[in-house]
């Protein structure tokens, strides 16, 4: 008669299965019996219930998608990050994903921790079929404002794409000079799979140059604020002065 399992041989199951592999794991030890092994089902059950969830609403994230794929094949997320910072660039990224293409968690990178973006990130570069981005300096920034350097973002974003998109879903904005077929979708991020991957590559990006950044220049705190005005980046801007990545038109009130 076949020994049987141990508890913690079935946990150490349970840890190692993918969600692909739930049902078959619940199904072969669901009549087990013994406590330990009711408690896992149970953990087991619930992460395939909270997956069930998750495809559902990854699933109403592809709403204009569905909407718009008979006519348009290659659809393309916009989304940008950094146009309120005191310190760094403007950065767009434009994403465009396979068809019913399935990257759970996806979201705006704004509601995503740090390490789910990152995790994130690497899903979609190695799923998506182009991604571009475009990084427009402070130096443009204080030329042109901070408006039209997101465009210019956007812009250089569609154009670093390998494959020419037929249309582009655009987080709220139209962009100026674009001769391809735009969506503006208010909270986009939260409303499209396509723009939610381009906020996170776009978040991702900044975060990582920003950085770099606070490795050359510590004393202003980058890796921490990204640039944003928090108390500490602005008593150092007082303290030290502004550095060659400040915006000047957003910090004239601070020196």
């Amino acid at each position: 008669m076949e020994q049987e399992k141990k508890i913690k041989e079935i946990m150490g199951e349970y840890q190692a299965a993918d969600d692909e592999m739930l049902p078959s794991f619940i199904e072969e030890y669901i009549r087990d019996g013994r406590p330990g092994v009711s408690k896992i089902i149970g953990q087991a059950q619930k992460r395939l219930e909270k997956l069930r969830m998750e495809r559902e609403r990854l699933e109403r994230l592809r709403l204009y998608e569905h909407k718009y794929e008979k006519d348009y094949p290659m659809i393309c997320g916009i989304d940008e990050v950094g146009r309120g910072p005191l310190a760094g660039p403007v950065c767009a990224a434009a994403v465009i994903l396979p068809r019913d293409c399935e990257i759970l968690y996806i979201n705006d990178s704004k509601k995503l921790s740090e390490s789910k973006r990152e995790s994130l990130y690497e899903e979609i570069m190695e799923k998506a079929v182009a991604v571009g981005i475009g990084l427009v300096s402070p130096a443009v920034i204080d030329e042109v404002n901070i408006l039209q350097a997101t465009y210019i973002a956007m812009r250089d974003a569609i154009s670093q794409l390998e494959v020419a998109p037929d249309i582009l879903l655009n987080d709220a904005v139209t962009i100026p000079e674009v001769s391809i077929k735009q969506v503006p979708i208010i909270k986009g991020d939260a409303k499209s799979i396509s723009i939610g991957a381009a906020s996170i590559v776009a978040k991702v990006t900044r975060d990582r140059l920003m950085k770099e950044y606070d490795a050359i220049m510590p004393e202003y705190g980058f890796a921490q604020n990204k640039g944003y005005g928090t108390k500490e980046h602005i008593e150092a801007i007082k303290r030290i002065g502004p550095s060659p990545i400040h915006r000047k038109t957003f910090i004239q009130n601070f020196i």
